[in-house]
């Protein structure tokens, strides 16, 4: 499975298919933190927040990097779970090279300033571990719509970008606290709004979406899972 993941990992660079949503993401994290500073808390959770579609994007590329044949043939080889999962962790490890510079790029552009006295602006220490927590949540969230959108099991690009759009929207719209069902998507924008929050609510909320975004992302892979078994 780790060669598998590998193989995958290398077409998907080699090949060229990482500069669409690479160029995509760096324009996207200049726009975000060249704007001016803010505490890191509330930058990050919505570099995170914007980054989800691109998240998404990155993983449906790297599962539609293989031709069809190529993925029914390693699916026979090692079988259907292996096979499944070599994508997702090739995609995973694509992403996570995402979130890390969208967490290095505003300390380097000098987009994080320092707390204001008596604010109640939590330190940057805080704001940066709880903007890798929002980032991993949405890697997560992003990891399983690119799923749900990859040619595998959509068949058709019009399809897959179909899923690609509601995903996005449903995630930003849905998302939100008093949304009317936000259980439809994961809580990208919820983690943003709550990150922006002067004093921050308490670890517990954090915690709490954390939890909600897993619970989505595991009934996504789920549905993953079932839907490739139909169309395999």
């Amino acid at each position: 499975m780790i060669s598998l993941t590998r193989m995958r990992l290398a077409g998907f660079l080699r090949g060229g298919r990482v500069l669409a949503p690479l160029i995509t993401g760096l324009v996207v994290l200049g726009i975000i933190h060249g704007g001016g500073q803010s505490p890191a808390a509330p930058a990050y959770g919505y570099s995170a927040a914007i980054l989800f579609p691109v998240l998404a994007w990155l993983t449906k590329v790297v599962l539609d990097t293989e031709p069809d044949t190529q993925r029914h043939l390693a699916r026979v080889t090692v079988g259907p779970a292996r096979e499944a999962a070599a994508g997702a962790l090739a995609a995973t490890a694509a992403g996570l090279a995402f979130c890390a510079a969208a967490i290095v790029a505003p300390l380097l552009l000098g987009a994080i300033r320092a707390p204001i006295p008596g604010s109640g602006e939590p330190s940057t220490a805080a704001g940066v571990a709880l903007g890798i927590l929002a980032h991993l949540g949405a890697l997560a969230a992003g990891v399983a719509l690119g799923a749900l959108a990859s040619r595998a099991v959509t068949r058709t690009v019009r399809a897959g970008v179909t899923v690609l759009a509601v995903g996005t929207v449903l995630g930003v719209v849905l998302g939100l606290r008093g949304s009317i069902a936000p259980w439809l998507a994961p809580p990208v924008m919820a983690m943003a709004r709550e990150l922006a929050r002067t004093p921050l609510p308490p670890a517990g909320t954090f915690w709490l979406l954390s939890a909600e975004a897993l619970g989505w992302c595991a009934v996504a892979a789920t549905a993953y899972a079932w839907l490739r078994r139909r169309r395999s």
